[in-house]
């Protein structure tokens, strides 16, 4: 099948216009015996890629680029097909944007085209070419080093608390895992996972509950998050809990039943963040809005998890505004290397910045995850990186620390 792969990456400092034609030449000849053709922009500081041909063969040769250790921070742009090449000839050309105008570069690339048709007109291949030459993106070339440039080092000046005290008979427990500022090496809130007493995820805890008996043994569960919260002396500290959407629909005083149960441990409302799934299905939208308004007049904040994971994220924006989002994972994973992901990141920053909704990462497990993150304006992560769910109690936390030599 034919396929297209757009990629842009940062040129080491150490590499000259020599070297840079010497692999140009090198290229050409694999990608001709592969029938790759490659078109190869270089504007002094950045490289930028077209490769296509058999998806296997572009495939081969994108995974070796990837490991040159010539360039760095590869941002895969475009992974698409097509019913025919836009460049006919097999091989590699190099472009250098610094000895000609940019509409001059551009006619050039438009002249070795074979199907100047789909070239000429709206082709998103000749839009990324367009973009990169006119440098109409750059801002948002985040350059970020290497995983290893940081270290990640548990402040010994916290304390591991040690597991509270609950009632033997609790039909659920909680893990805690605390959402941070790296940065500012602050502990920003903790959240409540519920568990089974025998430390299993929630998916086992529901496997035994049918019908609207689900959202009583959720809503009472929280009662029970509330109650280790005390035991844990989170007095001070922001708590998050999860909520099925559902359970505010099909219990009508839920959001009076939680107020109980945090009033009873010690705690106050203006402490506690309610999260829900996005990917929740909401049979009672109008009622579900309507509950959400109660737990923010109570003074409980509201925050969507897992959000891109699910449908109806935008509607939930549109139909109120929560105090926090939460990206998710599957949108954060290598987001440093995927210009899709980080269009989408983006976008859901702009988007929260103009309501006012505070942004945060979760499912960060890498470095480089989390620096791209960091330049791109988020500041609160939840993830491995940092640390991990602890079950009843709370976890260290793992602060990065920039190493010596960067």
């Amino acid at each position: 099948m034919l396929t297209t792969i757009i990629y842009r990456s940062h040129i080491c400092d150490d590499v000259s216009v020599k070297s840079l034609e010497e692999m140009v030449a090198g290229a050409n000849q694999i990608n001709s015996q592969a029938n790759v053709t490659g078109i190869l922009l270089f504007n002094g500081t950045h490289l930028f890629q077209l490769l296509e041909g058999p998806e296997e063969n572009v495939a081969k040769i994108y995974r070796h680029i990837c490991r040159d250790h010539r360039h760095y921070n590869v941002v895969e742009l475009l992974y698409d097909y097509s019913p025919a090449r836009r460049f006919g000839k097999a091989g590699m050309e190099l472009f250098d944007l610094r000895l000609s105008e940019k509409d001059e570069v551009l006619q050039a690339v438009l002249d070795k085209g074979t199907s100047k048709y789909q070239l000429t007109y709206n082709d998103r291949a000749l839009q990324f070419f367009r973009t990169f030459v006119e440098a109409t993106e750059k801002e948002n070339y985040f350059e970020i080093p290497p995983g290893d440039a940081w270290e990640f080092v548990a402040d010994d000046a916290v304390v591991q608390l040690g597991a509270p005290q609950k009632q033997a008979s609790a039909e659920c427990s909680f893990a805690f895992q605390p959402i941070i500022d790296p940065l500012a090496r602050e502990i920003v809130s903790v959240e409540a996972l519920l568990r089974t007493p025998e430390g299993a995820g929630p998916d086992v805890w529901f496997a035994d509950k049918q019908g609207d008996e689900i959202y009583l043994a959720d809503l009472n569960s929280k009662k029970i998050a509330f109650a280790m919260a005390s035991g844990l002396n989170l007095f001070e500290q922001s708590l998050s809990v999860n909520l099925l959407p559902m359970t505010l629909v099909k219990i009508p005083d839920a959001v009076e039943r939680l107020l109980e149960g945090i009033r009873a441990s010690g705690l106050v409302p203006e402490q506690i963040i309610v999260e829900f799934t996005e990917g929740e299905v909401i049979s009672g939208f109008d009622a579900f809005t309507g509950a959400v308004r109660q737990l923010k007049a109570a003074g409980i904040s509201v925050a969507i998890d897992h959000f891109g994971a699910g449908f109806a994220g935008l509607q939930l924006l549109t139909q109120f505004q929560p105090d926090r989002i939460k990206i998710n994972r599957e949108l954060i994973k290598d987001v440093h290397k995927s210009g899709p992901r980080q269009a989408v990141i983006q976008a859901i920053i702009k988007c929260c910045h103009s309501l006012e909704i505070a942004v945060s990462a979760v499912g960060v497990e890498k470095a480089e995850e989390w620096m791209w993150l960091e330049s791109a304006g988020i500041s609160q992560f939840q993830g491995y990186l940092f640390a991990r769910p602890s079950f009843d109690a709370i976890p260290l936390v793992a602060w990065p620390e920039k190493k010596a030599d960067w």
